[in-house]
């Protein structure tokens, strides 16, 4: 299906093309350029325009915001498990608190009883990670 692909009106091919609309109207009459009638009006594939001109229209801009995650895991050793447990109580609930500009923070924990031995596993923003590294060290007095 064309679901996936991005059709064009005649007008934008011919803004795009710098062309007058009614040239475009004949180039898809004639058969030069594919285009899908949609009710009363013509759409035109990227790639009908491709195969006209032999090379791709100009992309939109796509706005990008600036983003910065962070990965980290931490281990701690000497942890009892009551600590352990107190420890991931606390972060998974700070985690799951609603963040204010959408972005989500992660955080996973490992405790390895046989070596009194946590890891905690933080992925999410440069800021929630930072508030969750600090909780990390109020929750183990370091």
């Amino acid at each position: 299906m064309m679901s996936e692909a991005r059709l064009y009106s005649l007008e934008q091919v011919a803004e795009r093309l710098g062309l007058q609309v009614r040239t475009v109207r004949s180039y898809v009459r004639s058969g030069r350029l594919k285009a899908i009638r949609i009710g009363k009006q013509y759409r035109v594939t990227r790639e009908s325009v491709e195969d006209l001109t032999g090379a791709a229209p100009p992309r939109e801009a796509v706005p990008r915001r600036r983003q910065v995650e962070v990965s980290s895991v931490i281990q701690v050793d000497a942890v009892s498990v009551d600590t352990a447990s107190r420890v991931t109580t606390h972060l998974v609930g700070a985690a799951k608190a609603a963040c204010d500009n959408g972005s989500a923070l992660r955080v996973e924990t490992i405790y390895d009883e046989e070596r009194s031995q946590l890891k905690v596993i933080v992925i999410g923003s440069l800021l929630h990670a930072a508030n969750a590294f600090r909780l990390l060290g109020v929750l183990l007095e370091v």
